[in-house]
């Protein structure tokens, strides 16, 4: 990847449509989807860090690139759930989604975390995801059949950072 390329961890009010834009350009989700991820950056634009979401954004030479978003899981010691994590269509392809998990995994073991949950489906449009989590390490824990929708099975991801 060429380009000048930064991480930051605070969202900005820009964010709320630039999320918006990235998880769009997937092409992946629908309508109740993409409003869910957008309203996580509303949520800690409003509450701050009391919002238990926490985000990495990585722009590519001043324009955002990819986002994620985790937290930790309530009622665990060290657990954190990896909520979202996408890159922009044109940005796709060219490492920054590993670059983001890695930055995603180090801030996890900074603030405590032993351990990254993530879930996905198991529909074949996922499956370059699925190759995603494999390739960076990811052991595959658990299949919960029909979860989303008849014949559409979450998958549960899990990593010690």
């Amino acid at each position: 990847m060429t380009g000048n390329i930064t991480f930051r961890t605070e969202p900005k009010r820009s964010d709320i449509e630039t999320v918006r834009d990235i998880i769009v350009s997937s092409g992946f989700f629908q309508n109740h989807e993409i409003d869910v991820a957008v309203e996580l950056v509303e949520e800690r634009l409003e509450k701050g860090i009391e919002s238990g979401y926490f985000f990495n954004f990585v722009e590519v030479d001043g324009r955002t690139a990819a986002y994620a978003c985790y937290g930790t899981i309530p009622c665990t010691i060290g657990s954190w759930d990896l909520y979202w994590i996408a890159t922009h269509s044109d940005f796709r392809g060219k490492g920054i989604g590993k670059r983001l998990l890695s930055e995603v995994e180090k801030h996890v073991k900074e603030l405590g975390g032993r351990a990254l949950y993530i879930e996905t489906s198991l529909k074949p449009q996922y499956e370059p995801t699925q190759h995603f989590y494999d390739s960076a390490g990811y052991n595959r824990d658990a299949v919960l059949k029909d979860f989303y929708d008849v014949d559409d099975h979450k998958i549960i991801y899990s990593k010690r950072v």
